[in-house]
């Protein structure tokens, strides 16, 4: 049963009371005015249907630690009191409708939470905030674990001072409005294992010392109007596990050192790659998603794809690709999507690929390909 109704004031006059854990109900209306409650620690009130403002009031809970308000229909100007919560840990508003008083310097509230010393966790994603992210964001708690502010309708360029976060775990400025280049600073960021600017504007190159960031898990910049080659360090960081690139303007060939990542998702489709691809595309063995598609890569397709048996999507669509299908592929035996429409590609399919079990989608369409399509294995259950 979820609990209706507002949330009453009375609440808050409970001395004793230490966490309000009421998330995910179906409470409505707005924060009452909340006097001094000395030792409520966390309050929790996610996914509801809360309305109004933040009430300045809420600085006079002294030792808050947790406050959850993510998922409501807040409006309004996030408080500069929240400022004064000086024990605060986490702060999440992402999904509400809060918007910030914007100057030449950015955020308002953002210089307020400057002093909030042990906060880890920040997340403001999907409210239409504007503005500009302010150099101030160097004077964050040396604590910030987490830094997410995705679809928040941001604008103007991503400050030199990002790199002063040096304890970062995590940080995700998606989908906003960003542009210029990715400022070299971001090198400095040496625990970072999430980094993710993709659906923005920037421009330039891609910074060499985002290479030596040896943490990185995820790494994203797709959509974004970013030129040049790859960094030839990319390679090295062998801890990254989804690297997204996608929908730029990157060009020339794909250096030899890129080739060195296993265990990853890959998607460097919808930009200016040519040339051939390596032979040493065969050691990513531990490679689950490989996207080339919407390029110019311009080789026969390397045998070694044989190698690649945990592979189960390889999209390699949209490019000057020629010579025959390798009857190698027939040995990825985890692959269930493969895409090599709209090539230059020759000969016959190969019969070895009926040995592929899981795939369930084959497109090779628009190539110079004759002779018979098999029969057997997979393809009993396909249709043209």
């Amino acid at each position: 049963m979820r609990l209706d109704g507002s949330i009453p004031a009375s609440i808050f006059n409970l001395s004793s009371l230490k966490a309000i854990v009421l998330g995910d109900n179906n409470l409505s209306g707005e924060l009452p005015y909340i006097s001094s409650v000395p030792n409520l620690e966390e309050i929790f009130l996610w996914g509801n249907h809360l309305s109004g403002n933040i009430p300045d009031s809420i600085s006079n809970i002294t030792k808050l630690k947790i406050l959850e308000l993510q998922r409501n229909s807040f409006s309004g100007l996030i408080p500069n009191a929240l400022g004064n919560l000086h024990f605060l840990e986490r702060l999440t508003l992402r999904s509400n409708h809060l918007t910030t008083k914007t100057s030449s310097n950015g955020w308002s509230f953002l210089d307020s939470l400057t002093k909030c010393r042990y906060l880890i966790h920040l997340d403001l994603s999907l409210n239409p905030l504007g503005g500009v992210l302010p150099p101030s964001i160097s004077n964050l708690s040396i604590s910030l674990l987490q830094f997410e502010a995705t679809a928040c309708k941001i604008r103007g360029n991503i400050p030199m001072e990002i790199g002063s976060l040096n304890n970062a775990l995590a940080l995700d400025l998606s989908v906003n409005e960003l542009s210029g280049s990715i400022p070299t600073t971001i090198g400095r960021l040496k625990n970072i294992q999430l980094l993710d600017f993709s659906g923005n504007k920037l421009q330039g190159s891609i910074p060499h010392q985002l290479c030596g960031l040896k943490g990185l898990y995820k790494l994203s910049l797709a959509t974004n109007e970013l030129d040049g080659p790859l960094p030839v360090g990319l390679g090295d960081l062998i801890a990254l596990r989804k690297l997204n690139f996608s929908s730029n303007k990157l060009h020339s060939s794909i250096p030899l050192s890129f080739w060195r990542l296993k265990d990853i998702l890959v998607d460097l489709s919808s930009n200016y790659f040519s040339g051939s691809l390596s032979l040493d595309i065969g050691n990513l063995k531990v490679i689950i998603h490989l996207d080339l598609s919407r390029n110019f890569l311009s080789s026969d397709i390397p045998s070694t794809f044989g190698s690649l048996h945990y592979l189960q999507v390889l999209l390699l669509s949209h490019n000057r690709l020629q010579g025959p299908i390798p009857e190698s592929l027939g040995d990825m035996m985890s692959l269930a999507k493969l895409d090599l429409s709209n090539n230059n590609l020759s000969g016959v399919i190969p019969k070895s690929l009926e040995r592929l079990l899981y795939l369930n989608s084959f497109d090779v369409s628009f190539n110079r390909l004759e002779g018979e399509i098999p029969k057997g294995g997979c393809f009993v259950n396909f249709t043209a």
